[in-house]
């Protein structure tokens, strides 16, 4: 089972956060966090390492859902989403939330992440 869908998006970096972006939320997600990797690393180790943004993105219906299912869950919120430059354009993963909640034996909150990764997987189709 991979833990991430994943694919190379042709055009400016700008550009594809936009899809991305927009892409989450037609299918209800907004980003609640954002981590400049690569401006973290030049900052705190002088390291250069290209574009590398986590987007961590959250429909709300799906978090309060799933808190109910498993109260501590928000150890493994909200669903990552990574830009990361590439040669030939900007690589996105997209978090498969089933792989990420394998861990947990609750078949109610697997039954929960298949549909979040329904979600999910309809966003990053979108981003074509």
């Amino acid at each position: 089972m991979s833990y991430c869908m994943t694919k190379v998006l042709k055009g400016a970096p700008a550009e594809v956060d936009a899809k991305v972006r927009k892409a989450l939320a037609d299918q209800g997600f907004g980003i609640l966090t954002e981590i400049d990797v690569e401006g973290t690393l030049r900052a705190k180790l002088g390291a250069e390492v290209g574009l590398y943004r986590i987007l961590g993105a959250c429909n709300p219906a799906f978090a309060k859902g799933a808190l109910e299912l498993e109260p501590r869950i928000g150890v493994m919120l909200p669903c990552n989403v990574i830009l990361r430059g590439v040669e030939g354009g900007t690589e996105i993963s997209f978090v498969d939330p089933v792989a990420s909640m394998a861990a947990i034996d609750n078949p109610d909150l697997k039954h929960h992440a298949e549909a979040v990764r329904a979600k999910l997987q309809e966003a990053f189709e979108k981003t074509l």
